[in-house]
């Protein structure tokens, strides 16, 4: 077990990030090189062990927190590494993308701070990578059943490891040139570098995993969706939530108007060697970001790096403060004001934050050559939302940027047509609690992650590939022994609880 009284002799103490001004100049992870260890053990021996651990229900993964804090507090990293992996297929990858909310839902937060959960995480996974941990873990039989997975992203990669494991022969279809989904393009190299990535697609293809790239199934340059149907077991649809929401004002169809993930998909591939120069860069233009959410953060910190002259980042919320809310009591994730790391750096550079709060765009004015020059905004009342008399301000803008968040799966493509895929109230595609795609034209296909959840954090996603992958394995087999972490209604815990309506 950890120290006893480590939580009242240890304060809280983060790994630091690189300076500001160093970080600016690259694109390397903000942690990139900055020693965790002994920082980390240190850290992990805050742990209270405590009888009732609430960071397991404040990750849908559930993942056992206490065990591998004690572990590495003790410096035992493989033991560490396997109780990490028991719950989690990409603890390197929740390590450095997850916001977190097994530390708001620590015990020791309810009158202190929590245990640096999230650097613990990266810093077992990185360990063990380094110790030669990571290796594959083929099937020892193979159950002669086949199954597609349709999506590359956290919850079709989850998916397919345990199905691949569980002895099934799988393959993942992505319409993208590399594998990885919002993994690959939407996350800058400053969060993620994609070595992470590709070392984990490595283990799944020496595991017997199949990955297909170029392969828009049910789109019109690749295989139809009945066809793929028609040719196995089980068909596991993860392709996100990739409906984007857009901004209809004035102005909008001005040049230099893009949706963030664009931006960032250009960014990304010049990373990968494919661009030698984004065709979207910010690169001495005034930046405006529209929405308040972590992709705008995204966008902000690649635009930094491209050498924007400004950036301003534009949040229709008003500003939280920094204490929970009554309606937001310990053990949920509260709204609370936060500072990612593109935030500090915006603050390092411009000496301010670089958001304002409370505003919404009315118009965008162009100049004589159809471009986009500035933009038009007003403050807004916290609850309705709707305009302030008086406030309207004008601000420059050549290059804006819409983060303004997704609204289901796409609906174009033949996807849904042909396996029968049916929309819920919420426009994501309906689904029962055991994840089968809820029509009677689609028997044997199964719904994951944000398409049937919508917009969701990453470690969502994967709990929700490793549910599905029981499910699936179920419906194959007859049974399973697959772990199922969440229930597909399930949702983030609440001041009412966590709100559960599967069976």
């Amino acid at each position: 077990m950890t120290d006893p009284f480590g939580f009242l002799r240890i304060p809280r103490e983060a790994v630091p990030a690189r300076p500001v001004e160093e970080r600016l100049g690259d694109w390397r992870e903000v942690y990139a090189g900055q020693a965790m260890l002994p920082l980390v053990s240190r850290q992990a021996d805050r742990c209270m062990d405590c009888g009732i651990p609430f960071c397991h229900t404040g990750c849908p993964l559930g993942n056992l927190v206490p065990e591998w804090n004690a572990y590495a507090a003790h410096g035992d990293w493989r033991a560490a590494y396997e109780r990490l992996h028991a719950t989690n297929n990409f603890p390197e990858v929740t390590g450095r993308l997850c916001p977190a909310p097994c530390e708001d839902a620590c015990v020791l937060t309810i009158n202190a701070d929590p245990v640096t959960i999230k650097n613990v995480e990266q810093a077992i996974a990185d360990e063990g990578l380094r110790l030669g941990y990571m290796t594959p873990r083929p099937p020892e039989r193979n159950s002669g059943r086949t199954v597609a997975v349709i999506g590359s992203g956290p919850a079709g990669l989850a998916a397919a490891q345990q199905l691949t494991r569980a002895g099934h022969r799988v393959t993942v279809h992505e319409r993208a040139d590399r594998i990885g989904g919002l993994l690959r393009y939407g996350i800058p190299e400053f969060k993620m570098e994609k070595a992470h990535l590709d070392r984990r697609i490595e283990q799944m293809r020496a595991e017997g995993t199949v990955f297909a790239t170029g392969a828009d199934v049910g789109g019109a340059t690749g295989a139809g969706a009945d066809e793929v149907r028609s040719d196995c077991d089980a068909v596991v649809v993860a392709i996100g939530a990739g409906e984007r929401r857009e901004l209809p004002v004035t102005g909008r169809s001005l040049h230099g108007i893009h949706q963030a993930m664009d931006y960032l998909t250009c960014a990304n591939r010049v990373r990968e060697g494919d661009y030698p120069a984004s065709p979207l860069t910010a690169e001495g233009r005034h930046v405006v970001i529209v929405g308040g959410g972590d992709t705008g953060s995204d966008c902000l910190g690649t635009a930094l790096r491209q050498g924007a002259i400004s950036v301003l980042q534009l949040d229709i919320n008003p500003e939280p403060g920094a204490g929970r809310t009554d309606d937001e009591p310990w053990p949920v994730y509260p709204r609370t004001y936060r500072i990612s790391h593109a935030h500090e750096e915006a603050r390092g550079r411009e000496g301010r934050d670089p958001r304002l709060f409370a505003c919404a765009t009315l118009s965008f004015e162009g100049d004589a050559g159809g471009r986009v020059r500035a933009l038009h905004l007003t403050a807004v009342e916290p609850v309705a939302r709707s305009p302030v008399a008086g406030t309207e301000q004008v601000i420059p803008a050549g290059l804006v940027l819409l983060a303004l968040g997704f609204s289901g799966p796409e609906r174009a493509g033949g996807l849904r047509e042909q396996l029968g895929l049916e929309f819920d109230e919420r426009g994501n595609f309906a689904r029962d609690a055991g994840f089968a795609a809820g029509a009677a034209r689609a028997p044997g296909v199964f719904v994951a992650g944000d398409a049937g959840r919508g917009q969701s954090l990453v470690v969502w996603a994967i709990a929700e590939g490793r549910a599905t992958a029981a499910a699936v394995d179920r419906y194959l087999t007859g049974s399973t022994s697959l772990p199922a972490p969440v229930a597909a209604h399930d949702r983030p815990m609440t001041a009412l609880g966590r709100m559960r309506y599967g069976a």
